[in-house]
């Protein structure tokens, strides 16, 4: 009996050698670290605007999740190319681009020979949607969409509108020509700028992010009429969504995001996603509702999805002005 049980625990205690030296085959591989080193973003824009607020904050917390460090970079200029080179150019998956998504889906129709590919932007996570806003001066007799859309064809020609490059001015430029409104455009490169004039009424209608205008609006000097949202501003609770104001074709919710290299994995892009919904609490909430933007983590798919709607939104209004895409490498 004593030799047996010797016997048996020999074998039990070979048996589990066994184990630590071969892994079972049904266990998971351990996922592979990540990050490993600093994390950088680069923004399309510049300091102070609504989505530098926002990488900003985001970077604070992550930093500490993740203990390394985060890098909010700048690259504003060349209609987003500046930060889309920079990113694409890295190949790297601990360099990331943070940008709204109107900072591209218009590129096939403003720029030949774009220096990237769409496949170059993975999407990571959806991180927040702009307010975008339809403007005008205060001192503009109209106080709704419907009654600017009815002096403008009173009027004709005699209203101007403030622009620059980007979706939201095909959005704009599609729906005016949809309306048979006169109303020519005014080229700005600075949209602080096009804020300004508008607020002199130098222009009379711009279509922006709400940030840009609400210092303006705050002093009395700009009015907004309607936002694009499919939902409310929070902050402005009280003025109607474009579809409210019986425009629908104007709705367009704001996108900002984080995107990876080509090759990024499925299973990395989700735990970012994971980590972005960890670290935005109420109080990241509040901060980037001060700044016109609606905290709104979405995963990968999602993202996707939202900007594929927001290409072939702009891909209509393109259409309807007569524009085709531009030959491409």
């Amino acid at each position: 009996m004593r030799l047996t049980q010797r016997c048996f625990y020999a074998l039990a205690v070979g048996f589990a050698a066994a184990l630590a030296i071969f892994p079972s085959a049904t266990s998971a591989p351990a996922e592979p670290a990540w990050p490993t080193r600093p994390v950088r973003l680069i923004l399309t824009l510049g300091p102070g605007s609504g989505a530098d607020i926002g990488a900003r904050l985001f970077a604070d917390r992550l930093a500490q999740r993740w203990s390394q460090p985060v890098v909010v970079e700048n690259r504003p200029g060349g209609d987003g190319l500046v930060a889309i080179n920079a990113f694409v150019g890295a190949h790297d998956d601990h360099v990331l681009l943070y940008t709204p998504t109107s900072s591209f889906t218009a590129h096939p129709f403003l720029h030949e020979n774009l220096p990237y590919k769409p496949s170059d932007l993975v999407p990571i996570t959806r991180v927040s949607n702009t307010v975008v806003v339809i403007s005008v001066p205060a001192s503009l007799n109209v106080t709704s969409l419907g009654q600017l859309v009815a002096l403008a064809r009173a009027e004709p020609g005699q209203l101007n509108w403030a622009g620059m490059t980007g979706a939201l001015d095909f959005l704009l430029a599609g729906w005016l020509q949809q309306e048979a409104l006169n109303i020519p455009k005014v080229a700005y490169k600075n949209p602080v700028d096009a804020a300004n004039d508008l607020a002199e009424g130098r222009v009379q209608l711009y279509e922006s992010a709400f940030a840009i205008v609400r210092p303006q609006v705050d002093s009395g000097k700009i009015k907004v009429l309607a936002v694009t949202n499919t939902v409310h501003n929070p902050s402005e609770p009280i003025i109607p969504t474009v579809g409210e104001a019986g425009q629908p074709a104007l709705t367009v919710d704001g996108l900002v995001g984080l995107f990876g290299p080509t090759g990024m994995p499925r299973e990395l892009r989700e735990r970012i996603t994971a980590d972005i919904r960890a670290v935005g609490d109420d109080t990241i909430k509040d901060r980037l509702a001060a700044t016109g933007q609606l905290l709104n983590v979405g995963g990968p798919e999602e993202f996707a999805k939202s900007i594929d709607e927001q290409r072939a939104q702009v891909a209509k209004f393109a259409k309807q002005l007569g524009l085709e895409p531009l030959p491409q490498n």
